[in-house]
């Protein structure tokens, strides 16, 4: 996969500030520019919550059986009767 080439623009003082800092931990621009938006990333994940990101799985690999949420605990009892006369 290629690295694709994105251009933003930057206030005078935001880009003297990234200049800076890329001389200072010996890193490109582009490299901090990349770090800063992993965290971003990182840190907007962390505030959504559990259901929006697996709202995209859900029912993808369902069983084909619409009462089973409804119908376990008889499923059960059938598994572990069935269990039993096997003793």
């Amino acid at each position: 996969m290629y690295d694709q080439i994105t251009t933003t623009r930057l206030p005078a003082n935001t880009r003297n500030k990234l200049v800076a800092l890329a001389r200072i931990k010996g890193k490109t621009k582009s490299d901090i520019i990349k770090d800063a938006l992993e965290f971003y990333y990182e840190r907007e994940e962390s505030d959504i919550d559990s259901f929006t990101l697996g709202e995209s799985s859900f029912g993808k690999y369902g069983s084909g059986e619409s009462d089973r949420a409804s119908t376990y605990k008889e499923r059960i009892k059938a598994k572990l009767s069935g269990r039993m006369s096997n003793c």
